[in-house]
């Protein structure tokens, strides 16, 4: 037999031939599940995302530092008239070419957790380099263009730069910070060598600004940081819904076999036991009633009885269980007609009587008469009053009295009530009594023994109709039943329409 088919019965949920199934997901739950536990909740846990968003941004915005250094460049030409900013231009656009191609080549590899503090030092060191050529911009003089207008040209461009690589590092922790310290440090020796208030102006503006973007790019680190703890956490659950849902499924799968092969079991079994119990029931009739002739011993008389009434029993118990199955399934279909519910009592309680005057049960009758028709299933509605005034003449004891009612529900429907004095049922055992094969202990004890059927295909039947079905008892006092059954399920009489007078014929005038 091939490994890829089940063939165990046990009750394990997820069917270990089937295991490739779940290897993905459960892969994956494991490893967000590792790398939530590496500490979620600070940088380290997310260094490897935050160094690859760093990376990812970079390349993205590489043409906007060379875009900048050339009007840079090209102002700083124009306002001294000299060629000596190009050099600076240059040297800078080398050190951003080298952290773009450094970038490029931590694209191309993939980075585990081992290599990222190597990596991050590398573009630090590239942010370093770009701090000096940022201070080297600082030391360039122009003679020929005024100190005011030469100073307010780097004011702006380094205000400005130092806005652009905040928002441009924010990614990469302490980057800021290690561009532009040695730019603060060239501005604080120009102002003690100078001591031009220009100079110191700046120097405040720079380190305030500086300050305050430190700042703020770190909240923005940690705001990610969130973020990617939030995604994580996501995934995890997106992982354990899949593992979830691939149970579920494996779940449902083997209740439709198992529901299958019960549906398939009792289809045949119940054609297996019919065949035999119609010979056995029709022969032990036959012999009982001594059709054929006399039977010589009275004891095999008495055999016989028992066999039918066995064999009927066991007729009774295979019709029920099929009931049953047929409503769980959603395979019993309601052949639904007008009937009226007293009349269907009257028949049901005629059947049950001459076994109720065997044991000397008084059945009283209390109906409503005059009562509209109902719109139920009548073979169905049959069966719930014959299993209660059943289970009332069962359960009833010798002498006994039971009362039958039949009237309106406070809220427009119609109810059967089925009340004896029997022993009664504990109200702890009532569910029980409710559910499949569940039985009183007291009933048990005082009365012959039955399927335990009657009642949850009473119950179920009722829920079919849209109805409610109410177990009252309490122990040595008796038990009352009541089927309800919805006001929407009672044919409510129309009244005849009354004749109209003939409208007269108007005459035509001829003015």
């Amino acid at each position: 037999m091939s490994k890829g088919v089940s063939t165990s019965t046990d009750k394990i949920i997820v069917d270990k031939s089937r295991s490739h199934r779940n290897k993905a997901v459960s892969k994956a739950v494991r490893a967000t599940r590792e790398r939530l536990q590496a500490g979620p909740s600070n940088a380290s846990g997310f260094a490897r995302e935050m160094l690859g968003l760093h990376i990812d941004a970079m390349l993205q915005g590489a043409i906007a530092m060379p875009l900048f250094l050339f009007l840079v460049t090209g102002v700083g030409v124009y306002l001294s008239q000299t060629l000596d900013i190009v050099a600076w231009g240059l040297m800078t656009l080398c050190v951003h070419g080298i952290g773009i191609l450094l970038a490029r080549r931590a694209k191309a590899r993939e980075i585990n957790a081992e290599k990222v503090s190597h990596w991050r030092r590398r573009f630090l060191i590239v942010q370093i380099g770009l701090g000096l050529c940022w201070a080297a911009f600082m030391l360039q003089d122009c003679d020929s263009c005024g100190e005011v207008n030469f100073g307010f040209y780097q004011g702006a461009v380094l205000l400005i730069a130092l806005a652009a690589t905040a928002m441009g590092t924010f990614l990469l922790s302490n980057a800021l910070l290690f561009t532009f310290i040695p730019v603060v440090l060239v501005l604080a020796g120009l102002t003690l060598k100078t001591g031009s208030p220009g100079y110191m102006a700046l120097t405040a503006v720079v380190s305030t600004s500086l300050v305050f973007l430190v700042f703020m790019t770190n909240r923005m680190h940690r705001s990610n940081i969130h973020i990617l703890s939030m995604q994580s956490e996501k995934d995890d659950l997106i992982a354990e819904l899949e593992v979830a849902k691939s149970m579920s499924d494996e779940a449902r799968r083997r209740a439709e076999e198992a529901n299958l092969a019960k549906s398939r079991f009792l289809a045949s079994m119940s054609h297996e036991l019919r065949t035999p119990l119609n010979a056995i029931l029709g022969f032990s009739e036959v012999m009982s009633t001594e059709v054929l002739g006399p039977l010589n011993n009275p004891i095999y008389k008495e055999y016989t009885g028992d066999i039918h009434r066995s064999g009927q029993h066991l007729l009774d118990l295979i019709n029920e269980i099929l009931d049953l199955s047929r409503i769980e399934a959603g395979k019993y279909d309601l052949n639904e007609e007008a009937i009226h519910l007293v009349e269907i009592t009257e028949d049901c309680i005629g059947m049950v009587q001459l076994r109720a005057r065997t044991k000397n049960i008084t059945i009283t009758e209390q109906f409503e008469h005059g009562m509209p028709a109902v719109w139920v299933d009548e073979k169905s509605m049959r069966q719930v009053t014959l299993n209660l005034l059943s289970n009332a003449v069962k359960f009833t004891p010798s002498g006994g009295e039971i009362s039958v009612k039949v009237g309106w529900t406070a809220g427009g429907g119609q109810y059967l009530s089925i009340k004896d004095n029997g022993p009664g049922i504990p109200e702890d055992e009532i569910p029980v009594v409710l559910s499949a094969f569940g039985q009183g202990s007291i009933a048990i004890k005082s009365a012959e023994q039955g399927t335990g059927l009657g009642l949850p295909i009473v119950q179920a039947i009722l829920a079919k109709h849209n109805g409610d079905f109410i177990l009252r008892s309490k122990l040595r006092e008796g038990t009352e039943a009541i089927a309800i059954l919805p006001s929407k399920r009672v044919l409510q009489s129309i009244p005849a329409v009354e004749d109209a007078p003939a409208i007269e014929r108007r005459r035509k005038s001829f003015a």
